[in-house]
């Protein structure tokens, strides 16, 4: 609910929530294989083949030959793709400032503070469960 008050608004060419994921993840990550995104964004390779077909019929990654393995393809955020998520992030920035404009500095700190805690708590338990599967091997 929180993230889809902030996330959600009246953007004039909305872009799918999947597909911004997508974007800001390979715009935070670089340049990489496909294979590669699957695996950090825990989709299956097919989902992410159709996910990145629209952004590049959109014009927001650009695709390539891995020179590595023929076979596989690298992706890139475009130029206008960075454009699309400047907007973007520009828009929530702004719909978080207007929603948040009566806390106090307090209260927004005290915020800050409880996500820093959760989004800790929930990496320390991701690399416990990641760690756990490598010894299970």
């Amino acid at each position: 609910m929180l993230k889809r008050a902030v996330t959600t608004g009246d953007e004039a060419s909305p872009l799918p929530q999947a597909l911004t994921g997508v974007l800001a993840i390979l715009a935070t990550e670089g340049e990489c294989r496909q294979t590669d995104l699957a695996n950090r964004l825990c989709v299956s390779q097919s989902a992410l083949s159709r996910q990145l077909a629209d952004l590049v019929d959109l014009g927001y990654i650009d695709r390539t030959p891995d020179p590595d393995d023929k076979r596989a393809s690298r992706v890139c955020v475009s130029d206008e793709g960075q454009e699309k998520l400047k907007v973007i992030w520009d828009r929530r920035a702004t719909r978080l400032r207007e929603m948040l404009s009566e806390w106090s500095e307090t209260e927004a700190l005290a915020a800050l503070a409880s996500i820093q805690k959760l989004n800790s708590t929930f990496e320390e338990d991701a690399q416990d469960v990641a760690h756990l599967k490598l010894i299970a091997r």
